[in-house]
């Protein structure tokens, strides 16, 4: 059985909101049959009331709020604005008795915000729901944690690629049908010596707004073909998936520096995808098609990243020659019990399908995840219910100690 899962929530503090006595009894309760200090929760009936906790030193101690939606003074949705605008990079678990439509949106909202969203549960609440969303999450040493994006600047990225302070990690791929070690997703890392951990998002928005993105990707393909190299030397072959920004594809001498790497290596085209990820509008589309096209053509296989969710997916779909097709988590976490999810979910496996592509399904967190991706013919999973990224280092002792996800 996986366990790559976090076990040591019954250690966060936590923060339960909810203007029902009863109900927020009912959460201490729970939690303390699932092993969490009665010492360790604080309880709000308000909005209002949680926010001045907070304001009073809360943001300090508390790892995870739970908190209903509908409330009187402040809602549960602008609590989750105020949460916000505190930064507060705790976990967070919503808990309603609204229709499931609307409890998806509140999720949705919550991640736009940025907030540390696990889920939205129904009322009654359940011990066993609870718990498993509490065991997938890693708590920051306080509820602000080390963020500290808004601090880094275009110096601080500029020194950190030349200096190499970025790393990789790496995130297994597996086979559905035959549970096996297939490849692995390479994910960029940042911790600055100073200001402690730089979210992805946020140093490579960073690179890409001030002309850095192709100095930072050329590290991260350099770092990641010297771990394949390495594996290789080990026995293991693994087909590595690098990240490519839309910015990367108005270099025309792409393709010659990736050929030269790749052989300097010892490795082969064969071993290495191209996730391209449209976090920008490709404005004009004749470079990366010449740039795509020539990458297909010496071998590379390319994957479209985050599909559904990028700007025009359906129409580079058509006139790029993707191989793979990497479903969004938003479209696969939660499917299992969403029909409007599930109904996207399949329709991608489907379209995939017509168009002679291998399908991943990425953000696979629980076996009801694993279990209806493998069910609809997705080819491929990585998430936290297989296993977290981890060091280069560590992925050939994983495979040796991974026994499939059980009966």
């Amino acid at each position: 059985m996986p366990s790559a899962i976090n076990t040591d929530f019954h250690d966060f503090n936590y923060l339960v909101v909810d203007d029902e006595a009863f109900i927020r009894t009912l959460i201490v309760r729970i939690l303390g049959s699932i092993g969490v200090d009665k010492e360790n929760v604080t309880a709000r009936e308000s909005g209002l009331e949680a926010i001045e906790f907070l304001k009073d030193g809360g943001d300090e101690i508390i790892n995870m709020v739970i908190c209903d939606l509908n409330m009187p003074d402040m809602d549960g949705i602008e609590f989750l604005r105020h949460l916000a605008l505190r930064s507060f990079s705790g976990g967070i678990v919503l808990v309603s008795g609204e229709d499931t439509r609307i409890l998806k949106a509140a999720e949705e909202l919550a991640q736009a915000h940025s907030l540390n969203i696990l889920g939205a549960l129904p009322k009654p609440l359940k011990p066993d729901d609870l718990s498993a969303l509490l065991a997938a999450f890693e708590a920051p040493s306080a509820g602000r944690g080390p963020r500290s994006s808004a601090e880094v600047g275009i110096d601080d990225l500029a020194a950190a690629i030349a200096e190499r302070q970025i790393s990789v990690v790496f995130q297994p791929k597996l086979s559905t049908s035959s549970q096996t070690l297939i490849g692995v997703e390479t994910l960029a890392r940042w911790i600055h010596p100073e200001k402690g951990f730089v979210p992805p998002d946020v140093f490579v928005h960073l690179a890409e707004e001030n002309n850095l993105v192709d100095e930072l990707t050329d590290l991260v393909i350099d770092l990641a073909i010297e771990q394949g190299a390495a594996w290789l030397e080990q026995g293991l072959e693994l087909k590595i998936a690098i990240n490519l920004s839309v910015d990367n594809l108005n270099d025309l001498e792409l393709t010659e520096k990736l050929e030269q790497k790749v052989s300097k290596a010892g490795l082969q085209a064969r071993n290495i995808i191209l996730e391209v990820t449209e976090s920008r509008l490709m404005v004009d589309i004749t470079k990366p098609l010449e740039i795509l096209t020539r990458l297909r053509m010496k071998g590379y296989s390319l994957s479209i990243d985050d599909f559904g969710t990028g700007h025009s997916s359906l129409e580079q779909l058509k006139r790029i020659p993707f191989t793979e097709l990497k479903i969004d988590r938003a479209f696969v976490d939660g499917a299992a019990q969403e029909p409007a999810t599930r109904a996207i979910l399949e329709s991608s496996v489907d379209l995939a399908r017509k168009l002679e592509m291998s399908v991943v399904a990425e953000g696979v967190e629980r076996r009801e995840d694993w279990d209806l991706v493998a069910s609809l013919g997705c080819d491929l999973v990585q998430g936290y219910f297989v296993a977290k990224p981890m060091p280069g280092d560590e992925i050939l002792a994983w495979r040796k100690d991974w026994n499939g996800i059980g009966d």
